[in-house]
């Protein structure tokens, strides 16, 4: 005679056929297998993340607390052509601050694959990570961190989705300058009581960012940004140093373009990026030529000819009138002109070919805010270009372009 199950063990096995089959129709399992666990968890009605990317264009994200793993859906984003020695380096200068309500570590990394996505969609093979550092006045001998310092392990996660999808990576603290506005310093002219004591607080500050980029894999590890009157100081020999045994990456220094074009920048590393916003006295109806032009008559100034060793670490400008006298006005609110960013863009790239230099860093992305969608320009930088349309195919076409790179010369 052929027994029969039980109805009492057929009720529990209908159950957990029912839990565990609904994902494969319905999408999101509900059961989680805990390490050291023999039995699954169910996790059904589970916290999951309610921020709204919006930062700077439409407003400030907001979070609930932190959820499970993040998803795998965005792990197949994979640049086009990765980088290798000798390519341009086509990025972008990703500015993160953290925000008063504190993020999960979820929505970090689901916010750094959106812009991974996007990135790619750019054509880009390299991305630099800008991130705050503050100091109390000018004349004050001790850095820190802040509340919108993003900690080094949640740098790590984010360079980690870069460098996932085969980015070429780059970490550059930056002296925030709020602190000097009102005494209308900034961070290139800080005068510090105590100089010693200043690279020692630096030194501090910077030791779990360079432990973290190395664990990270990063490729450069930018030691300092824009700090004019602190060049050429014998600090900076024993910080590079260390900086050079605690991260096996490049070493770098992004100088301004003033004092890049006025004399040697006398800093001890082999690998030395310009902040370039060059004004040139065009009207806003002028064609590219005129602008390319006007790169190359201040370029012209420091050196003629191919700069293969020197890379445009950080430069963009206004869609805005009037942007090419001074580009690199961060809060002109002049009125929009998208073509003569667009115009600036295929400027700068031809002279970065033209002069077979390492690449550029167009400034810039802000970490929170979602690139896909149009700048509100009531709020935004004029200097932000996701959401742009003549500026992202401006960018497309530049990072698409045949350039070889400047290949592995070693010399001006």
């Amino acid at each position: 005679m052929r027994s029969r199950l039980p109805l009492l063990a057929i009720f529990p096995v209908t159950v957990l056929t029912i839990v565990l089959g609904s994902p494969f129709t319905l999408g999101n399992h509900p059961v989680r297998w805990e390490s050291g666990s023999a039995l699954p968890k169910i996790v059904i009605g589970d916290e999951k993340e309610s921020s709204t990317s919006s930062g700077h264009k439409s407003g400030t994200a907001t979070a609930s607390s932190p959820s499970g793993p993040a998803s795998s859906a965005a792990d197949a984003l994979q640049v086009a052509k990765p980088w290798k020695q000798g390519m341009a380096q086509w990025g972008v200068q990703l500015y993160w601050e953290e925000e008063k309500t504190k993020r999960s570590d979820t929505f970090i990394e689901k916010q750094a694959r959106k812009q991974a996505e996007y990135l790619i969609g750019l054509g880009a093979n390299s991305v630099s990570v800008s991130f705050p550092f503050f100091i109390q006045n000018s004349t004050s001998d001790t850095l820190s961190a802040g509340a919108k310092t993003p900690s080094p392990e949640r740098l790590q996660k984010v360079l980690k989705v870069f460098k996932d999808a085969g980015f070429r990576t780059q970490v550059r603290p930056i002296l925030d300058e709020g602190t000097l506005k009102p005494t209308k310093h900034w961070r290139g002219d800080i005068d510090p009581a105590s100089r010693s004591a200043w690279f020692a607080s630096y030194k501090k500050f910077l030791t779990p960012y360079l432990r973290a980029a190395d664990d990270a894999k990063t490729n450069t590890f930018v030691i300092g940004t824009e700090l004019n009157s602190l060049e050429g100081d014998v600090g900076w020999e024993p910080l590079v140093s260390y900086a050079e045994k605690d991260f096996s990456g490049e070493v770098s220094y992004n100088a301004n373009w003033d004092n890049y074009v006025t004399g040697r920048i006398n800093m001890p590393v082999n690998h030395l990026g310009v902040d370039a916003y060059f004004p040139v006295k065009a009207p806003d109806t002028a064609p590219v030529s005129d602008l390319v032009k006007g790169w190359n008559t201040w370029l012209d100034r420091k050196a003629a000819g191919p700069l293969p060793k020197i890379l445009v670490s950080e430069t963009g400008i206004g869609a805005m009138n009037g942007a090419y006298h001074a580009p690199g006005d961060f809060y002109a609110r002049r009125t929009v002109n998208p073509q003569v960013q667009a115009n600036w863009y295929k400027a700068v790239c031809q002279v970065v070919q033209d002069r077979k230099m390492q690449g550029i860093y167009w400034w810039s992305l802000w970490f929170d805010d979602d690139p896909n969608t149009k700048p509100d320009d009531k709020v935004a930088s004029r200097l932000d270009f996701a959401g742009r349309p003549l500026s992202e195919a401006a960018i497309k076409s530049c990072f698409t372009s045949d350039y070889a790179g400047p290949g592995t010369a070693t010399t001006n």
